[in-house]
């Protein structure tokens, strides 16, 4: 019997219900069910759909992962759940769902943060992070530079988005080419096909005096607009596979430059890319190659692992587990706007969980202002 933990993790940030099962750093199941065929009509994620669709597919996808990885649910040794950043309601049924569990199976939960189990969600692909890791993240909702230290207890940010995440350009900018929604994967498909040099679109604060890492695509989306615009305007035909070549490219040269930036100017090694974006061919490509050139190591995981899953919550919530870390209590609260700072919700001592002691972590004297990331999975 392996003395690495057994850990179940909930994920409902968004509009997907995940439900991951991990011992260690292996992965034994990883189960789905994404409501965003109910979106699509609305062009975006409406919460109340997805509050509701997480509610029905809850027991069914837990029941699931439980038969997928062969074990049962007293099999546990801890449960772990997406305690923040994402939609208010959404968060809510799987934290519920998460302390009843918890409370039922008499075993320790972790109430962890969405942003840093995307980059844990690596050591299920490329075995145990390196420390300092440094992870670009690009999703729906963030685009973010991230330092850990320690991705329990120490998650330093370097730069975040200021306006629209790279992925919510691109369902604008798929919306704005009729292409439909979501839009990544469409935008990445039709994009095979096009040039990626046929328009200069702008590259958002790159400039000499800009903040060095943090992120902009708003003006890149509003310059694809204006484009479209003025083409169907003359009556000439656009060039869909073009514009989309030519917007990946611009937003995955400003991503990648400025990871491999901050890689340098920090003296790490490596880039972890995670986060649905990181699911883009063309991002994946780009990075590969600049990052031989720069002399660093790659890690990105599989496709899969990079869209919102219960499999990252789970490699968090093990991970926190092996290290000690302090369970949360059953008066966890789901945080819509949890700072990455806080890489989970420790327990007062008072709550339900196994003894380990306090962790050392020094989140809770830092600042929560500006540190979370707006409008994490809103359409």
């Amino acid at each position: 019997m392996s003395d690495e933990p057994l850990v179940l993790g909930i994920e409902t940030s968004c509009d997907e219900t995940g439900v991951g099962i991990v011992r260690g750093h292996t992965l034994l199941a990883d189960a789905v069910a994404s409501s965003v065929d109910e979106h699509a009509r609305y062009g975006g994620v409406v919460p109340e759909i997805a509050s509701r669709a997480h509610l029905e597919a809850m027991v069914p996808t837990i029941e699931r992962a439980l038969k997928e990885a062969g074990v049962a649910a007293g099999d546990l040794d801890g449960i772990a759940v997406t305690a923040g950043p994402g939609l208010a309601g959404a968060l809510l049924v799987g934290v519920a769902a998460a302390k009843a569990y918890a409370y039922g199976l008499g075993k320790p939960l972790y109430g962890v943060n969405h942003l840093a189990s995307h980059v844990c969600v690596d050591q299920l692909e490329h075995g145990p992070l390196p420390e300092p890791t440094m992870a670009l993240l690009v999703s729906g909702g963030h685009s973010s530079l991230l330092l850990a230290p320690d991705i329990t207890s120490d998650v330093r940010p370097l730069g975040a988005t200021i306006d629209d995440a790279a992925g919510e350009a691109f369902d604008k900018v798929a919306r704005v080419l009729g292409l439909g929604f979501p839009g990544g994967p469409v935008i990445d498909r039709r994009a095979r096909e096009g040039d990626p040099d046929a328009i200069r679109f702008p590259r958002g604060l790159t400039g000499p005096r800009d903040a060095p890492y943090d992120f902009s695509f708003s003006g890149l989306k509003t310059a694809v607009a204006r484009w479209v615009e003025a083409r169907r305007a003359a009556g000439e035909p656009v060039p869909v596979a073009d514009v989309a070549a030519s917007f990946q490219e611009a937003v995955t040269d400003v991503l990648t430059r400025k990871a491999i930036r901050a890689c340098k100017a920090e003296g790490v090694d490596h880039l972890m890319i995670g986060g649905g974006v990181a699911a883009n061919s063309r991002l994946r490509a780009m990075a590969e190659e600049r990052c031989a050139d720069a002399g660093l190591t790659l890690r990105v995981p599989r496709p899969k692992l990079c869209t919102d899953n219960g499999a990252m919550v789970a490699s968090l919530g093990a991970e926190m587990m092996a290290r000690g870390r302090a369970p949360s209590d059953l008066a966890l609260p789901a945080d819509s706007s949890l700072p990455v700072t806080h890489t989970h919700v420790p327990g007062n001592g008072h709550g339900h969980g196994h003894g380990h002691g306090h962790d050392h972590d020094h989140d809770h004297e830092l600042s929560r202002a500006n540190l979370s990331e707006p409008g994490e999975g809103t359409a």
